[in-house]
């Protein structure tokens, strides 16, 4: 049997990257269309600013099989549309009984969490601060503070994504803004869906193992 090799990859935090990464990807500004409730406020910094870098991450990933692990870097850069911060695009796990770790390195940050049924969570993010997102959480990051918001993360490799799961609702359905006294709020997603009992037993039945997973009350 041919085994993988161990490897080793620098976190440079000032930079927000990981070093001998396996692979990158970018999002720019257009790329957040339609994910803020200030339409205006997005078009009007898009014309000033133009189609600036949002996020990036940096992974390493020896493999997409199960038992492996997928880590890496993110990087979220600070700014607001309207009173809405920048933020990641989300996503549940397409195996949805697949958790992540987050680890702060740098800024100031949080993690919006949404299950299936629609709960909240939030866990504020900074560094030295580890995030456990359990599984069938939909989690989305965001940048409440004034510079980059720096991240590591780990998740098993045959975890996947589906980022559809958010734009099918609407959004999620809380908004993370700014209160106006230097902190942040969590305030009601308007456009919010929620999701048909069909769709919630849909999203819990992308696992392998329900077993050992305790769903929380509505």
């Amino acid at each position: 049997m041919k085994l993988l090799e161990p490897a080793a990859c620098d976190v440079r935090v000032p930079e927000g990257r990981l070093e001998n990464s396996s692979g990158k990807y970018v999002k720019h500004l257009s790329d957040l269309s339609g994910l803020y409730a200030d339409k205006a406020a997005f078009d009007t910094l898009l014309k000033r600013d133009g189609d600036k870098i949002v996020y990036e991450v940096t992974e390493h990933r020896p493999s997409n099989s199960e038992g492996d692990l997928i880590f890496g870097v993110t990087r979220l850069s600070p700014g607001k549309i309207g009173r809405e911060y920048f933020l990641t695009r989300g996503h549940i796990h397409q195996n949805a009984n697949r958790s992540e770790i987050y680890y702060g390195e740098s800024g100031k940050g949080v993690m919006l969490m949404e299950s299936p049924e629609g709960e909240v969570r939030t866990v504020a993010i900074a560094p030295r601060v580890m995030c456990y997102v359990p599984p069938y959480w939909i989690h989305r990051s965001i940048n409440v503070g004034s510079d980059d918001l720096v991240m590591t993360f780990a998740y098993p490799a045959d975890a996947g994504q589906d980022y559809d799961v958010i734009a099918r609702t609407g959004g999620m359905q809380q908004r993370i803004v700014d209160d106006g006294n230097g902190s942040w709020v969590a305030i009601a997603n308007d456009a919010y869906r929620p999701r048909s009992a069909s769709e919630i037993d849909a999203i819990f039945k992308k696992s392998y193992d329900l077993s050992q997973c305790v769903i929380p009350s509505k």
